[in-house]
């Protein structure tokens, strides 16, 4: 199986510092640890695959060898990445997994952890993607239980120490030679037993429920986009703090227009007469309709440009513009007096009408030459 790309596995971008780094590794570490997904392969192999990502990214020879040539440039980085030049991980390992098992993460009486990110999709139209809006969300999560106040313990009573552990969260077991310090199995590294658990929680210490929220969007938001809206994520556990909610847009299909960038594009059906006379017609736009000049011996694919009726991106710069394709519509459904007339108009025109059809008569040109050749060959 192909790997993911290391800034994807990490979700940065490619010129994001180093910190930025770090800070995207920590988050999927706390999140994926084995000892915090006990018997969850999955949540163990994201982890193993952001830790590999870390690793090469964290370096600044490495990441630059990756995006140069990607993963064939580090091969067999991962393991070498203790080298010389290479990240303390001692040091960094010590930031993250002291926040989850030394208290950083925590709040008094232990056992605190940050809850988890969630991701809502938020269908938007292009007119509330290109002008802005305030949406209403509706989104399932894990919010602080009231009744215990996310503690899980019955109300007038409170979590106890853990007596295997006293409150450290990990035990240390003698092997031979070897100490070994793993998550403590009573509590589940939380430092606290709940002997009387709250009837409401259950003793989690949070419920689930519909948490109706305000998004505003701002003007010029394209497909794929998030919002951060801090906190307001699962709740923590034992106190800790919420994480955060990421709303990403995703722009339904327009009757008219597609964008692609900033610009937008329309198709714009012409009458077989217009588009040999010339004329004039409205054409919309999103703020209302712009008059079109179709000039005499207009072509089916010309396109036509109108400066400044695109979209202005959130992201700033100019607006785009939009691009009207004409499309040459054959006359249907005559009457046999039109019929007639354009018979009339035919005969005007000639043998094949060839004179007042250039494309048509280089197309045949193509043709007679490439079937000479096929003739001679064959000869």
């Amino acid at each position: 199986m192909a790997k993911r790309d290391y800034y994807e596995v990490l979700g940065v971008a490619k010129n994001a510092s180093d910190e930025e780094i770090k800070k995207a590794y920590r988050r999927l570490a706390m999140k994926f640890h084995p000892d915090r997904n006990p018997g969850d392969a999955a949540a163990e192999e994201k982890f193993k695959e952001a830790k590999e990502a870390y690793e090469i990214l964290a370096d600044a020879r490495k990441r630059a060898a990756y995006d140069q040539f990607g993963h064939a440039g580090v091969e067999g980085g991962p393991g070498g990445a203790g080298g010389a030049g290479g990240p303390n991980f001692s040091d960094i390992f010590g930031d993250i997994f002291g926040d989850i098992f030394n208290g950083g993460g925590r709040g008094q009486g232990g056992g605190a952890y940050r809850g988890a990110d969630l991701r809502y999709m938020l269908d938007l139209t292009l007119e509330e993607a290109v002008f802005g809006t305030n949406a209403k969300i509706r989104v399932p999560a894990l919010v602080t239980c009231q009744f215990c106040n996310g503690s899980g313990a019955k109300k007038g009573t409170k979590p106890s120490t853990c007596p295997t552990c006293n409150g450290v969260g990990q035990v240390r077991i003698q092997q031979g030679f070897f100490s070994i310090q793993q998550t403590c199995p009573r509590c589940q590294g939380r430092g606290v037993v709940i002997m009387d658990p709250c009837d409401h929680c259950h003793g989690h210490g949070r419920v689930e429920e519909q948490k109706t929220l305000s998004v505003k969007v701002p003007a010029g938001v394209d497909n794929g986009d998030r919002i951060r809206l801090a906190g307001e994520g699962e709740a923590g556990e034992g106190g800790g703090p919420a994480g955060d909610l990421y709303v990403q847009i995703r722009v339904k299909p327009h009757p008219i227009f597609t964008r692609e960038e900033n610009d937008l594009h329309c198709e714009v059906p012409i009458s077989f007469t217009m588009a040999a006379l010339g004329g004039e017609l409205d054409v919309p736009t999103l703020d209302g309709r712009v008059s079109l000049k179709i000039p005499a011996e207009t072509q089916t694919g010309r396109v036509f440009r109108l400066r400044g009726k695109g979209v202005k991106s959130v992201r700033g710069g100019q607006q785009g513009d939009l691009l009207c394709r004409v499309s040459v519509e054959t006359p249907v459904n005559l009457t046999a007096k039109q019929r007639e007339l354009l018979e009339q108009f035919a005969a005007t025109l000639g043998e094949g009408g060839h004179e007042h059809a250039p494309q048509s008569q280089s197309w045949l040109d193509k043709a007679k030459k490439f079937w000479d050749e096929m003739t001679g060959s064959s000869n």
